[in-house]
């Protein structure tokens, strides 16, 4: 079964929050920025107290103490603490005061216009004890959120560098003979109380939506996301992976082709689904099968899109293991058929199906392009397997081929035409004569594009087959789906160069998504690529491919992975529900809660006032 559409429609959106991650300015720069922000502050601060050349002389120097303390407090922070933090590290954390000072800076900035405006000092000295409140409530937040420390330590390392700088305020305010008095102390001690209860109410109210979704806190879900968007780090994440996932059997086929006693090319159809993004669980492992293969073989692999959704990715690299062993035993081919027939296509209402059987195994592709197709389920699979089997076929490897993307995938509309086109491609190329065949492959890895393209690292593989004078392709491109209207160009280009028929396919791996901050979290083939450009390589690959047929011979296996860990549809449906549902209970928070906090220390901050 497909995963349903309330899953893609979390996932969906889950994307949108994870791929809104900013990216943060060189550390330099930060140091840079905290420098100004810190000599800004210290004018400002010193400016109430005494507009004058001496005064300007102070609020520099208290500026630069204060850069000092900051620097030196967040070095320590993360030499002492944190250093071994998988996100939250020197970098990050100077990006932290910078937000927090900046903040502060802000109220320090209004307080001096209210002071000036009422002629009141010690106004003043309460909006800079809110600027300090406010940078503690974001510090305290950030640090339990994103950091793996305790929620004491997280406590303390928030108060630390605030504090220290506060301690260098007050002194300054000594020396130019102004001192807090009892109304100021007890406003400071007050607004401290009433904001670290708001923040330890705020984080424990949004992991309660993870601790109901999935029985851990939501917190302990967005570090795990977060190390690996960010560090490359996947432990916490798959961890997570195999603890809520479901055991799955994995099939994965092979259609092999020798040419003078040795291999020629591989096409290697899995089952699972190479997500979720990035290199976690199994993103990455069609790349991975296709380079262990030719590294043993030494010939050309592919590694198409088999009929899976999200609810098989693998959990994890270890999970991941279990397959590539398994398809390492597929290479072991007892015997080969030296026939195959023509390469037959059937469209049925926009659901096009393509046959070519070799010896006794039928290779079928789908598509809807250039229609919007994404991910085809499983069941279309068993239907193509079981209805070649009712035909004499001792196999059949089906292909989604995965290339085209534009709009809203119709797939209830798609399944029946989908399968009448498979049954009828199926029928015709069995009334075909079966006869000997020549085969020909080639890779190109296009340097130009990478993986923010949405290229991934297996490039562009071609399989050519020569059968009575008819050429067919198999390109498959190592990424993510396809932009509608780029497969019929490079068929189109095909032509040009022999090709009667054929399919472009892609992997869909997911090792292009996250790497690039879109609302999609990935560029589909052809979106971000110089277009002309992927078609002269595409071109490129299947010439090279014809310049190297021979006559070949076919093998073919299919074997089964058991107890594979995937994620699952419940899984995957539950992990994205929580993402979004977190999201909006903190927004929601945030609108509740900071603004009573606002307006609970408006109203102290003029009740002491008023009793002044």
């Amino acid at each position: 079964m497909a995963i349903g559409d309330s899953a893609n429609d979390y996932m969906g959106r889950a994307v949108e929050r994870y791929s809104s991650l900013f990216t943060l300015p060189s550390h330099q720069r930060l140091i840079s920025y905290l420098l100004i922000t810190c000599i800004a502050s210290g004018v400002i601060i010193i400016a109430p107290l005494r507009l004058t050349y001496y005064g300007l002389a102070l609020g520099f120097a208290l500026g630069a103490a204060l850069f000092l303390v900051v620097t030196v407090s967040d070095l320590f922070v993360h030499v002492v603490s944190l250093k071994e933090d998988p996100i939250f590290n020197l970098r990050r954390g100077s990006a932290l005061s910078l937000c927090s000072l900046s903040f502060w800076f802000i109220f320090i900035l209004l307080g001096m216009i209210v002071s000036r405006v009422f002629e009141v000092v010690d106004l003043w000295f309460k909006f800079f004890f809110i600027g300090l409140c406010v940078a503690v409530i974001l510090r305290l937040l950030v640090l339990s959120a994103v950091s793996s420390t305790t929620r004491w330590n997280a406590f303390f390392l928030s108060l630390l560098q605030p504090f220290i700088c506060a301690a260098f305020v007050v002194f300054s305010w000594s020396m130019l003979g102004y001192s807090l008095d009892a109304s100021g102390f007890l406003f400071f001690l007050a607004s401290l109380l009433i904001s670290v209860v708001a923040i330890f109410v705020f984080i424990s109210l949004v992991n309660r939506v993870g601790t109901r979704v999935l029985g851990v806190d939501s917190f302990t879900v967005l570090r795990a996301f977060l190390a690996s968007w960010t560090e490359d780090l996947n432990a916490p994440l798959e961890g997570l992976f195999e603890r809520f996932g479901i055991e799955q059997d994995i099939r994965v086929s092979a259609v092999a082709f020798n040419a003078g006693g040795r291999a020629k090319a591989v096409m290697v159809v899995p089952t699972f689904h190479p997500g979720p993004f990035k290199n976690v669980g199994s993103s990455a492992l069609p790349y991975a099968i296709q380079t262990m293969l030719e590294d043993r073989l030494r010939c050309v692999v592919s590694v198409p899109h088999g009929l899976s959704g999200h609810n098989l990715d693998i959990a994890s690299e270890g999970q991941d293991q279990k397959v590539t062993e398994k398809v390492l035993q597929l290479t072991d081919f007892s015997s080969f058929d030296s026939v195959a027939s023509h390469f037959v296509r059937v469209l049925r209402d926009s659901a096009s199906a393509s046959c070519q059987v070799f010896g006794n195994c039928a290779v079928v592709t789908l598509t809807l392009a250039p229609q919007t197709m994404e991910d085809l389920p499983p069941d279309i699979d068993t239907f193509v397997v079981e209805e070649a089997a009712k035909r004499g076929l001792s196999a059949a490897v089906v292909i989604d081929s995965h290339n085209s993307l534009e709009g809203l995938f119709k797939l209830n509309e798609a399944v029946g035409r989908l399968k009448e086109a498979a049954v009828a491609c199926l029928e015709g190329a069995l009334k075909l004569r079966r006869d000997a065949f020549e085969v020909g492959a080639a890779r190109i890895t296009p340097t130009e594009f990478g993986l923010g393209d949405g290229m991934g690292l297996g490039g562009i593989t071609a399989v050519v087959t020569k059968v009575e004078g008819q050429l067919a392709a198999y390109v498959a491109i190592d990424g993510n789906n396809m932009v509608s209207g780029l497969r019929e160009k490079m068929l189109s280009a095909l032509e040009q160069v022999g090709i009667n028929e054929g399919e472009i396919l892609t992997t869909d791996t997911h090792a292009v998504n996250g790497v690039v901050l879109t609302a999609r979290g990935y560029h589909p083939v052809g979106e971000a690529m110089n277009q002309e450009k992927l078609i002269d390589y595409v071109r490129q690959a299947v010439k090279n491919a014809i310049d190297n047929l021979e006559p070949a011979d076919v093998a073919w296996q299919t074997e089964t992975v058991l107890g594979v860990k995937v994620i699952g549809e419940e899984q995957v449906e539950a992990l994205c529900r929580l993402t979004d549902e977190a999201a909006e209970r903190a927004k929601k928070l945030a609108l509740l809660i900071f603004p009573i906090v606002g307006v609970i220390l408006g109203a102290l901050l003029l009740l002491l006032q008023f009793q002044v």
